[in-house]
């Protein structure tokens, strides 16, 4: 779904800033055909997985391209770097996939925090790119997100100097939820660019529900030192086939494509290309998590319990105890919540799911806190 109109389909539907929802959403539901996994053994609300995912139309792809899995991927890459490079708006010598966005994280780091690079990013943050590069001698900054948890713009400006290689933007963050002001964010990115490379990790963006939110691709596109990443694994339900894919400009995504080591497989290139055009269960997801979270807010509002309002598929809530002991308490009643995330742990993230899940969420989480 392109951006254009996926905003066109944000106003439609009335998912806004409010997050404010229009009648119709049960029969739409119904026309998608999808039914809702059972509930087997321990819910898995810990990851920010799509539970409904691959769709069934995806499931059928892969199911046919089995036959092919005996050929390496290069001729059907090629196709899906066109699709990409389409859906973006951009030209196909911008766009670098790889396996998950992980990788792109990952190769990103090693690629500007080589033999002691700077890196400047949020804490707490998304951490693969951050830690894999300390692995090769990068020094990392981390700089506190502010009291509303969002990250601190003007401290991470003033982190930055003349041995600063790369800032890392995770918007929405994870494990917070939150997003940055969009002019606030330009303005910093037009302002910092010239100083270091700016990687905006937009893993979540496809459930921000701010019909005019900006992807930073869009200065991708004015030609500024902007890496941008976006996965298959979210909105689209496809974490377990690992694909994802980076923006940038031509000459920087060339010297990235140096540092991808492990690629993707046929299977995922295909299932991403049917996933796609699947506009229908991409539009599916968004509601359906739009729901899980409502649902999350009301169990969280009913214990009194302070939370975040997220722009992402899980929600960040204040425990009040250390977290370690409710993920512990929570397994036990065979719930699966986010790992602990220093230097927050007296709080927890936990995934949307099915409706089913969220409940047995909520049953047990009273149960912790009660």
């Amino acid at each position: 779904m392109r951006n254009l109109d996926r905003r066109n389909w944000l106003r439609t539907v009335g998912l806004s800033s409010g997050f404010a929802l229009l009648g119709g959403f049960e029969s739409f539901a119904l026309e998608t055909s999808i039914k809702s996994p059972k509930l087997e053994g321990l819910v898995r609300l810990s990851s920010n997985e799509n539970p409904y995912g691959p769709s069934k139309r995806v499931r059928e792809i892969i199911t046919n391209t089995f036959d092919d899995a005996c050929r390496y991927p290069f001729g059907a890459l090629s196709s899906l770097v066109e699709m990409i490079a389409e859906k973006e708006g951009v030209t196909k010598d911008h766009v670098v996939v790889t396996g998950g966005s992980t990788e792109g994280l990952k190769a990103v780091g090693l690629t500007y925090g080589l033999n002691g690079g700077e890196l400047i990013a949020a804490d707490p943050t998304f951490q693969s790119m951050l830690t894999y590069a300390e692995t090769f001698g990068a020094h990392v900054h981390r700089v506190p997100v502010n009291e509303n948890m969002e990250h601190d713009l003007e401290a991470m400006s003033k982190r930055v100097n003349n041995k600063t290689n790369l800032i890392f933007i995770c918007n929405p963050n994870n494990p917070t939820g939150t997003l940055l002001n969009k002019n606030a964010l330009k303005d910093f990115c037009a302002s910092h660019d010239n100083q270091a490379m700016i990687f905006s990790d937009e893993a979540y963006y496809d459930f921000i529900t701010e019909p005019e939110y900006p992807s930073m691709t869009e200065l991708v596109k004015e030609g500024r030192n902007i890496i941008v990443s976006k996965t298959f694994s979210k909105v689209f339900g496809l974490a377990g086939m690992r694909i994802g894919y980076l923006i940038a400009r031509p000459d920087i995504a060339k010297r990235l494509k140096a540092s991808v080591m492990a690629n993707t497989n046929i299977l995922a290139i295909e299932a991403a290309k049917e996933a796609l055009r699947d506009n229908e269960f991409y539009k599916f997801s968004v509601l359906k998590n739009k729901e899980a979270k409502d649902q999350i807010y009301a169990t969280l509002d009913g214990l009194g319990l302070e939370y975040i309002p997220s722009h992402t598929n899980f929600v960040f809530f204040k425990t009040g105890r250390p977290v370690d002991q409710i993920i512990s308490a929570m397994q036990r009643e065979n719930v699966l919540i986010g790992r602990p995330f220093p230097p927050l742990l007296d709080w927890a993230r936990i995934s949307t799911g099915t409706l089913p899940q969220v409940a047995e969420f909520s049953k047990a989480l009273k149960k912790v806190m009660g």
